[in-house]
């Protein structure tokens, strides 16, 4: 656990209320487009900071890749007209500059850049000596290593005002979702940097706007502290991402159906209620380590046992076996078959890693 020294949310941010949230469309396509998507937002009272993309990174090149620098002067009308703050993506020092040149409030750090440590460093240096908030996405693949370092350095190059936002993993093939959230990552990120504030960014991980409730409060149930949703004011005329975006009618209404809950209470009664059921939970958590602790040893023994008999370690029949009836048991329990399924991995790679090493033993030699 490392302590980057942030300067917690409530110094710097841009508004008051249970939820904070960050809105606006995917990309500024014109004037009149982001005037009008801001205005609503602005009007409707519920958003802090309005997000636009002026260069946005398409996989292929003849998509639409953002206007530029022209975006970045309907954005300051947005802040002069409006009052409202304002957001895009940089992804070299050069998008750094020109957003410092025309007052942008806020920058963030897209997935594909976050995954390049050169391009990050490069957006650091650019930013120092710069009294700016930057906000830092999850990198494409799920590697925490690379978020971190892309957090590390930001810090390290002065800013002191960082969140990291959570926008879902690239995975093969199709899901329910258009980015993985794998929420254990945001979960392992906070517990490495605890003062780090991390936001949501649902419309990325969803890519469909009737999911988008259903991951926003998960993340708030999970105790993020902020929302990242797009939101255009003719959605499905978008340039880009439509499918993900709502109007800003439709995102009030998602925000009523809402639930923000806190980390804690100072309930006496309740905070008995709560240490009693960690208690439950503390003491079967140790039983199932013991118990797979008896496992490996029976593992162990069946490892002598092949060893002993000139059998491979692994036996696909055995291993199907497993999996069936186990993951057929958890169904009966109302068990998540994704969640079993991994753990029966990790449990037979666990056993294999037993086994080969009884293998490399000689009969009758011990461990010691």
């Amino acid at each position: 656990m490392s302590n980057l020294d942030i300067r917690p949310l409530d110094q710097w941010w841009f508004g008051e209320g249970d939820l904070r949230l960050i809105s606006g469309p995917c990309s500024a396509e014109s004037e009149d487009q982001l005037m009008r998507t801001a205005t609503e937002l602005r009007d409707s009272g519920r958003v802090h900071l309005l997000r636009a993309g002026i260069w946005k990174p398409r996989t292929r090149p003849g998509a639409f890749q953002g206007v530029g620098e022209p975006g970045l002067a309907w954005l300051s009308r947005v802040r002069e007209e409006l009052g409202m703050p304002v957001t895009t993506e940089v992804a070299n020092a050069a998008h750094v500059e020109l957003c410092l040149k025309y007052g942008v409030d806020v920058l963030w750090i897209g997935a594909r850049t976050t995954v390049n440590p050169f391009s990050v460093q490069e957006i650091a240096d650019a930013l120092r000596g710069v009294d700016i908030p930057v906000m830092i996405k999850n990198p494409l693949n799920p590697d925490l290593q690379l978020w971190m370092g892309a957090v590390e350095r930001i810090r390290e190059a002065g800013i002191d005002k960082i969140i990291a936002i959570h926008r879902g993993f690239s995975y093969y093939g199709k899901g329910l979702y258009r980015n993985k959230p794998m929420w254990e990552m945001p979960i392992a990120l906070k517990s490495q940097f605890p003062e780090l504030p991390v936001f949501c960014d649902p419309s990325h991980i969803t890519g469909k706007r009737e999911l988008l409730f259903q991951v926003a409060q998960k993340a708030l149930d999970l105790g993020m502290e902020g929302l990242m949703l797009e939101s255009h004011i003719t959605p499905d005329q978008a340039w880009s991402d439509a499918a993900q975006q709502v109007t800003p009618s439709a995102l009030i209404s998602l925000l009523d159906k809402l639930q923000v809950r806190t980390g804690s209470t100072g309930d006496v009664m309740l905070l008995n209620k709560l240490a009693a059921l960690r208690a439950d939970i503390d003491k079967i958590d140790e039983e199932i380590v013991h118990l797979i602790a008896q496992r490996m040893k029976v593992a162990e023994g069946i490892g002598e046992y092949k060893r002993d008999h000139n059998m491979t370690i692994f036996q696909l029949d055995r291993y199907n076996e497993i999996m069936a009836t186990r993951s057929a048991l958890a169904a009966q329990l109302g068990l998540s078959e994704e969640f079993v399924r991994i753990f029966l991995e990790q449990l037979h790679k666990e056993s294999i890693r037993s086994q080969t090493r009884v293998m490399k033993q000689v009969p009758g030699e011990t461990n010691d």
